[in-house]
């Protein structure tokens, strides 16, 4: 039995995913568009979606959280938090160049803010009462913050 070209490029996705985007790039160089894999290639490109959604999510959280401790408690400072506060910071700005997912921060910062808020609870012994209940920031504000000294 011979594998038909969809079944081989299907084999090479499970097998070898960098080949297989390789394949799919240069397929569409081409524009043979009859070849493309399409249902792997649909669901790729929905999986880098959602971990594009889920990496933004997750550094908001991160640079809110480092924000918060550095807010609420100060007599337990570390360089270390500056150096997060800051590499979050720079992945961010990098991510915000593409304009959907600047919004897509823009959509989830409360989400952002309030699983921050209970992180920095935890971490601080203090109850989430006693953090502002919103963010007073924008995404994008955040990401422009300076690092605190």
């Amino acid at each position: 039995m011979v594998a038909t070209a969809s079944e081989s490029l299907a084999a090479l996705y499970l097998s070898d995913e960098t080949a297989w985007l390789e394949t799919m790039a240069d397929l569409i160089a081409r524009k043979d568009l009859g070849e493309l894999d399409y249902d792997n290639l649909r669901e790729y490109l929905t999986d880098m979606a959602i971990r594009d959604r889920r990496e933004v999510l997750s550094r908001l959280v991160v640079l809110i959280f480092h924000h918060l401790k550095w807010q609420f408690q100060p007599a337990a400072r570390k360089p270390g938090w500056q150096i997060t506060i800051s590499e979050q910071q720079s992945e961010l700005e990098m991510i915000f160049e593409s304009k959907v997912l600047s919004l897509h921060a823009e959509d989830v910062l409360s989400k952002a803010y309030r699983r921050a808020v209970r992180e920095a609870a935890i971490e601080t012994g203090l109850p989430e009462t006693a953090f502002p209940k919103q963010s007073k920031f924008t995404a994008s504000e955040w990401v422009a913050l300076p690092v605190p000294q």
